[in-house]
């Protein structure tokens, strides 16, 4: 186990060292903290990942973000099929682009209890749910939300934060104090 877990870091550090650095040069820096909506945050119960990613779905329905549940939540299903979505340290990004949309969004869940299985590179149960969608025509921008989401997770104090707030609010204020930090 603790080879899978040194081999997990070493991948995402590569990944989102690779890509903050190339992709930085690109147009302008990812503030995660702006794709964040406090309607969108959830602390959940759900045990299981198809469940909670339908959890999330729904809210991102309710929100107008997205106007066909059933496709998205379908997209994201078939990219878990591809490879697990479970980067390590407790941490889920499930993602899905379509063409239906303009922009990216990204909702949150936060489950505090047992955590959900969900074929992680290091095996650890997920507690964090970053589930990510957006136009599929901007592979750059994605590839920055998704490369400045995994360094953020990477930062300890950052996510035993998130993991402890109690709030949707609390959780989009840890952000954005990441996001001036790093800037």
């Amino acid at each position: 186990m603790a080879i899978l877990e040194r081999i997990n870091e070493t991948l995402v550090d590569l990944i989102s060292g690779f890509q903050r650095k190339n992709l930085d040069k690109v147009g302008e820096k990812v503030v995660i903290s702006s794709y964040l909506d406090p309607d969108l945050i959830l602390f959940m119960e759900e045990e299981d990942r198809d469940t909670a990613i339908k959890k999330l779905t729904h809210k991102l329905l309710l929100s107008g973000k997205i106007q066909d549940e059933e496709s998205f939540y379908s997209a994201v299903i078939q990219r878990e099929k591809i490879v697990s979505t479970g980067v390590g340290m407790g941490v889920a990004i499930p993602h899905a682009k379509l063409d239906d949309y303009k922009d990216f969004f990204i909702a949150i869940g936060v489950q505090k209890d047992k955590g959900i299985e969900w074929q992680s590179l290091d095996g650890s149960l997920v507690q964090l749910i970053f589930l990510i969608g957006g136009p599929s025509k901007d592979q750059t921008k994605y590839l920055k939300i998704l490369s400045r989401l995994t360094a953020s997770i990477k930062d300890e104090t950052l996510r035993n934060a998130v993991m402890k707030s109690t709030n949707a609010d609390e959780i989009i204020s840890l952000f954005t104090q990441y996001d001036s930090q790093e800037s």
